[in-house]
């Protein structure tokens, strides 16, 4: 592919997106982003409790989710659970994932779309983690029971199904397709539980995708979420009007 082909490529894949985050940063600066600080301030601020020692246990009450657990116990903790950084992980990749895929998010389709997709991927991959406990560790998705008591927290399920929808919805397909090999990827070479609920949340995203697609309101590529066109300008007067009139007396 030539230099001309791969800038009319990247344009095309990443123009739209990258305009849009740019406008925004250079309008409100970190003002556009207040869930994403928010969200990086309270993981850090989890961080700091769960290594103390009077502190590990109140947090794992307040977000910890495993396999074992009740699932409205699990639903109860998952709003938290997306910010208790996982316990096997350097804490900076989870602050890293935040700053970058959810602060795109928060921009591209608006801090509420942020929350409902990022919660809609974390239920999907706790809702699978008790399905593949269910089916035999021989299946392709099952899961052995060792996962029961497996800590499940974090923010990637959150983040690579925001990262699906996000290029979904500004048309970054290739981009999206490689999201989506990495995770396939990522499960043949570690085939663990964390990047089978990756799978998991891409798949109800997906579905979400194409739940909007179909009966949603249609995408402008481009135009930042909630933006509307500015309004025509008003019509200039009519030579009949007021300075045409006489003042009769």
């Amino acid at each position: 592919m030539t230099s001309p082909a791969l800038r009319r490529f990247a344009r095309r894949e990443w123009g739209p997106l990258l305009g849009t985050v740019r406008a925004a940063l250079a309008e409100k600066k970190w003002r556009a982003v207040p869930l994403t600080l928010g969200a990086v301030c309270l993981t850090s601020l989890f961080q700091i409790v769960q290594n103390q020692p009077w502190g590990f246990q109140p947090v794992q009450n307040l977000g910890s989710v495993k396999a074992a657990d009740p699932m409205w116990l699990a639903l109860l903790r998952t709003p938290l659970s997306l910010f208790v950084p996982a316990l096997d992980l350097p804490v900076w990749g989870a602050l890293a994932q935040m700053l970058l895929v959810f602060g795109i998010a928060e921009i591209c389709v608006g801090w509420w779309r942020t929350l409902v997709v990022g919660y809609v991927a974390t239920v999907a991959g706790t809702t699978y983690a008790r399905i593949g406990l269910a089916l035999s560790p021989d299946h392709p998705f099952g899961l052995p029971l060792s996962d029961r008591m497996v800590n499940d927290t974090g923010p990637s399920a959150a983040v690579v199904g925001l990262a699906v929808y996000v290029c979904w919805r500004y048309r970054a397909y290739l981009t999206g397709c490689l999201v989506v090999l990495a995770m396939i990827v990522e499960v043949l070479i570690k085939n663990n539980l964390a990047g089978k609920e990756h799978l998991a949340a891409m798949a109800a995203v997906m579905a979400l995708c194409a739940v909007r697609a179909k009966w949603g309101a249609p995408r402008r590529s481009g135009e930042p979420p909630g933006r509307r066109p500015p309004p025509p300008p008003p019509p200039p007067p009519s030579p009949g009007g007021e300075a045409g009139r006489t003042v009769s007396g």
